[in-house]
């Protein structure tokens, strides 16, 4: 099996175009086209983790924090990161990241972990625009439902939990062909008038391309036309955090030691509680001091997320914040990707990574 297989795999479950803009998703050493012959799964790439995965023969590193965020001028092994982006090319080790386009999926890493917690009914907090764009196409009415079935077979049609979603409109098309011309219907050099339907269909950008030649191989016509128009419509499949609720109202002090033993964190910091029993809760693994004011407008009772800085902890109320740690929150980034690609690929040794990389000692 090669990277690309593997690689592939996880984006078509969480693109890269799901990533924030800062982030550094994807293969960051490596050659696709390498056989895998082990892969160690880690929440971070450490000089340790390195050596587990040296140790266990893995060429192939699957980590949530990517091991480079910025550009590097020099690889003089000068730091940390520059030695280990040495160490892996000369142990010929591929690191690829899963981060923030996990973070962002509606069923990425805030799901998996809402899901120990007991939260349902989930949906994503704030929802990523600028992602949808719309497809306008025209065809000889006779074979509108070939068109249409091909480009949602690509992906177009998507409107949140339903598929198959298009608007059509009957009217007429005019052509004339000229010389050189191969018309599938009407004549060379004559004004030709047809009964065309109109097929207007929602698509997610990254799948542009695939949803193009789709349409290029239905569509009888010599030359498809064809709009696209980029739309500013929010996508409920991705964004940062999520909101749901409790099963049941709960005490607020339980469910928060329920949190504390799940996520086996040692300290636990919070706002005053201002409600004894919670019901709504907010989710975002990782920093998510950015989805404060969301988080209120949505109505949560609770937000857990980490990396809180202390005037944070101010003006929320009534709302509940806590501070779950950075770590602690995103630990199980490992289970869930192991679990993904064990489930896609069952006769392949998947390792997850037993080197513990929290940088955060608590006394």
């Amino acid at each position: 099996m090669r990277i690309r297989e593997i690689t592939g795999y996880l984006e078509e479950q969480f693109p890269l175009s799901y990533q924030e803009d800062y982030d550094n998703c994807g293969l960051i050493t490596g050659d696709q086209e390498s056989e895998v012959i082990g892969v160690l799964i880690s929440l971070d790439v450490t000089e340790i983790l390195l050596e587990e995965a040296i140790h266990l023969g893995c060429n192939l590193v699957i980590a949530h924090h990517p091991l480079i965020f910025t550009g590097i001028k020099k690889l003089t092994g000068e730091d940390a990161v520059q030695k280990m982006i040495i160490t892996a090319i000369k142990n010929n080790i591929g690191i690829y990241a899963l981060h923030t386009n996990l973070d962002n999926a509606a069923a990425g890493l805030n799901h998996f972990v809402a899901d120990k917690l007991g939260i349902v009914n989930t949906r994503v907090l704030s929802p990523r625009s600028g992602m949808l764009s719309k497809l306008v196409t025209f065809c000889p009415v006779d074979y509108a439902e070939n068109v249409r079935k091909a480009i949602f077979e690509a992906g177009a049609g998507h409107i949140g939990h339903y598929d198959c979603c298009s608007y059509n409109i009957t009217g007429e098309g005019t052509f004339r062909a000229s010389e050189g011309a191969n018309p599938f219907v009407g004549n060379i050099n004559e004004l030709h008038v047809e009964k065309e339907i109109r097929i207007e269909v929602i698509f997610l950008n990254p799948l542009q391309n695939r949803i193009l030649q789709a349409l290029t191989a239905a569509h009888p016509y010599e030359e498809v036309a064809y709009d696209i128009y980029p739309l500013e419509n929010a996508f409920s499949g991705a964004g940062a955090g999520l909101i749901g609720e409790l099963k049941k109202e709960k005490e607020l002090m339980e469910f928060l030691a329920e949190v504390k033993s799940v996520l086996s964190i040692p300290v636990l910091r919070h706002t005053y509680p201002t409600m004894d029993k919670i019901k709504k809760v907010a989710l975002c693994t990782g920093s998510g001091s950015f989805l404060i004011s969301d988080a209120r407008k949505a109505g949560a009772d609770l937000f857990l997320t980490a990396d809180l800085k202390y005037h944070d902890f101010f003006g929320v109320a009534p709302m509940i914040l806590s501070d779950i740690g950075h770590f602690e929150s995103e630990q199980f980034a490992k289970d869930l990707i192991h679990a993904i690609l064990i489930k896609k690929f069952p006769n392949f040794a998947f390792l997850v990574s037993k080197t513990i990389t929290n940088p955060v000692n608590y006394f």
